[in-house]
């Protein structure tokens, strides 16, 4: 490319390239040649062109095919392999194809295609099990929900001069090869109790202004749910990584590690509302139960009561009343206030998603709003105090007045809610981390997962103040729960990046640097993942890799300096700052 403007696309890319090339033609030149030849004219060939494909190249073993969908070529690559799969039993040579798809950006000259998303695929194909189909990551995320097929994960892997994990999946199917596991997997087994997931009602409304209720229906449903001790809960951030989404319940077990799913819809009119529910068994789709539930819009609660004591009897029928009926208590019986807190619910989620000022001033707002109708109401004073825990996390500055607010919204979380679990978890992370009360928020912290032993918000805030208190192993095992309980959480950079800390402090500084590396896949311009990233590296000698992570914090945070790590730090103990200062020291950080 000479000069002038770069065409760019995004396009799903197919690599595909014959195993054991060479040794075939060593055996049988012309026989490997002649075999080669009729797959491609008879299986291969047809198959690009039935689905979309254009063959961009090929070499003398592989080919590689470009695709305007992802969903077309999965759809091709399952075509091809299978019939490729039943060729070849009567065949000889024994001619076998590794697949790679990925989607991603390409560059374009004449009838060439160059870039990460080509590459990727190519190296995603050298991954792949002879006679499978493999997917990158972002492949997978395009295609999930779209097709019949199912996916195993993988896990991630480093792969040849791409400079970030990716994650692969196999496609599962009875034609294909299986894939094969990597190392490290994190595997998902069920728990040894009753296991749920609560899906994103759909919402029949026919206002999109609805979506805030029917988000807030399941967000109660799946609080009252987590208060059962004999259950294992998904929390809320993973399960509503599906909103929007065309799912397979099967996926989501095997995604979730649960053993039932519940999904349903609500219809809200002026003075009414009708809630659906089923429960279905994920391995197998079976439906369980389900039943509608209508009334006035006043017996809201009395209905999602209704319909978390019909799950509980389905899944656990031996369950106490008495816990059935602790599990009922509302933060507040009074409907416009529960409203508001809902509205600012929504706006909140949407500064964990990406830091949002305006966002966040507006859930403050509405926060207010509830606790100025229900001056008990505990869960809204913790969510507004963890708005400032945002706020300084995103690099906000906090003056002194904001600050005595945090305080003063979290003591009046805790006084009204003594049995509230989230407003408890709020305000130990709002006191810890903005307000350096790190003893009493290890207590709350105690008091919340006694009270909800399912809240992952709770372990890894939890997880958090542990390592600050200095017992990064108990930290570690926290934020392990967390993750458990809420495996697609949408601060699940953050836990991981926790985790890393913590196995900082343990001295496992390889690991720590190899964990900030995944999470610098998801968050690449994250401070914290890329502070313990170099930090880890550069006590593990990896000197290149540190200095690589100081380069890119420098050019991010030009202000960072090892004389004022503290500040960005959190309320470390005196010598647990001075290692980090140390290995950053190390790193190259600019004293």
């Amino acid at each position: 490319m000479t000069g002038g403007r770069v065409e760019r696309r995004l396009a799903a890319i197919l690599a595909a390239d014959v195993v054991g090339y060479s040794r075939l033609m060593g055996a049988d030149e012309v026989g490997t040649l002649k075999a080669l030849m009729a797959h491609r004219g008879e299986t291969v060939d047809p198959a690009f062109a039935e689905h979309g494909g254009r063959i961009v190249k090929t070499t003398g073993d592989g080919m590689l095919v470009e695709f305007a969908s992802v969903v077309d070529a999965v759809t091709c690559a399952v075509a091809m392999q299978s019939r490729m799969n039943e060729r070849k039993k009567a065949a000889e040579p024994k001619i076998t194809f590794r697949v790679g798809i990925n989607i991603g950006d390409i560059i374009i000259e004449g009838d060439d295609i160059f870039g990460d998303g080509v590459n990727i695929a190519a190296r995603v194909e050298s991954e792949c099990e002879p006679g499978g189909v493999y997917l990158s990551g972002s492949a997978f995320d395009q295609v999930r929900g779209k097709t019949d097929f199912t996916f195993d994960e993988l896990g991630e892997k480093l792969l040849k001069n791409i400079d970030r994990p990716v994650r692969l999946y196999a496609v599962s199917h009875p034609g294909l090869a299986p894939g094969k596991a990597l190392n490290k997997v994190a595997t998902l087994p069920l728990p040894d109790k009753p296991s749920i997931a609560v899906l994103p009602f759909q919402n029949m409304s026919g206002d999109p202004e609805q979506e805030y209720f029917a988000d807030g229906v399941v967000d109660d449903m799946i609080t009252a749910l987590s208060r059962f001790k004999s259950l294992f809960v998904i929390a809320r951030n993973s399960s509503f990584t599906y909103k929007g989404k065309a799912v397979d319940i099967k996926q989501v077990g095997r995604e979730l590690g649960v053993r039932y799913v519940l999904e349903g819809s609500v219809r809200r009119s002026i003075s009414r509302v009708r809630i659906t529910g089923q429960l279905i068994e994920a391995s197998t789709g079976a439906h369980i139960w389900a039943d509608r539930f209508e009334g006035g819009l006043v017996d809201i609660f009395d209905l999602q009561d209704q319909i978390t004591e019909s799950v509980v009897g389905a899944i656990a029928p031996a369950m106490e009343k008495a816990e059935i009926e602790r599990a009922k208590h509302k933060s507040t019986d009074n409907l416009d206030a529960h409203d508001l807190y809902l509205r600012g619910l929504a706006r909140y989620y949407q500064c964990i998603i990406l830091p949002n000022r305006r966002a966040s001033e507006e859930a403050l707002r509405l926060f207010a709003s509830a606790t100025d109708i229900d001056p008990d109401f505990a869960a809204a004073y913790g969510c507004a105090a963890s708005c400032y825990t945002i706020a300084k996390a995103s690099g906000w500055t906090l003056g002194n007045e904001e600050i005595v607010e945090v305080k003063r919204l979290s003591q009046a979380a805790i006084a009204c809610g003594q049995d509230d679990a989230l407003a408890l978890a709020f305000s130990a992370m709002a006191l810890a981390y903005v307000g350096c009360d790190l003893r009493s928020s290890s207590s709350l912290i105690d008091r919340a997962l006694a009270i909800n032993s399912n809240l992952a918000a709770a372990w890894h805030y939890g997880g958090w103040i542990k390592n600050w208190l200095g017992d990064p192993e108990a930290g570690l095992e926290r934020f392990e729960r967390a993750m458990r309980l809420s495996p697609l959480d949408q601060q699940i950079a953050p836990m991981k990046a926790g985790a890393a800390h913590c196995l900082f402090y343990q001295g496992r500084y390889d690991e720590a640097a190899s964990l900030a590396a995944l999470v610098l896949q998801d968050a690449p311009n994250a401070q914290p993942p890329l502070r313990i990233k170099a930090a880890s590296s550069a006590m593990a000698g990896q000197t290149e890799e540190a200095r690589e992570a100081v380069n890119l914090l420098e050019q991010l945070y030009p202000t960072l300096r090892v004389s004022n790590l503290k500040e960005v730090l959190g309320p470390y103990r005196r010598e647990d700052v001075a290692l980090y200062e140390e290995a950053m020291r190390r790193a190259g950080l600019p004293e």
